[in-house]
């Protein structure tokens, strides 16, 4: 039984606090349908947030291109925080794809990178579902 594959990801390494994160993702799930986008995030101080499970819209469950995001919108206090974002892919048997990873610094002078051009769709993939707190726990 084939298992869902991340082909292709992308996601800038610095942007600045207020800033939506945009992660582009490639995936095909050969043998079964995509069903959600599973994402743990760690951060220190703060540990490793409960899994955030993004749904796959019904029209990307064979093959998907597009983005999740996460709001970082009204976080405070996280200027040069490092996060990790690990991503994989569940479909409907409850197989996962490998991991992808990446990380994201908080930089006020930063600005997002575009993605490749031509490798992903500017879809809209639904957001990451983990809201951020401050070190201090504000």
């Amino acid at each position: 039984m084939a298992v869902p594959v991340i082909t292709r990801s992308f996601a800038s390494e610095k942007i600045r606090l207020g800033d939506i994160w945009k992660v582009y993702l490639n995936a095909s799930a050969p043998d079964g349908e995509m069903q959600a986008i599973v994402c743990t995030l760690e951060q220190p101080g703060v540990g490793v947030y409960p899994v955030g499970l993004t749904r796959i819209p019904a029209g990307a469950r064979q093959n998907l291109s597009g983005y999740i995001y996460l709001n970082t919108v009204g976080a405070q206090g996280l200027n040069y925080t490092k996060l990790a974002l690990t991503i994989q892919i569940r479909d409907k048997n409850g197989n996962y794809s490998a991991p992808v990873s990446f990380s994201l610094t908080f930089d006020p002078r930063s600005r997002p990178e575009d993605p490749p051009a031509a490798i992903f769709q500017e879809y809209d993939l639904g957001p990451i579902m983990i809201t951020l707190t401050s070190a201090s726990g504000g």
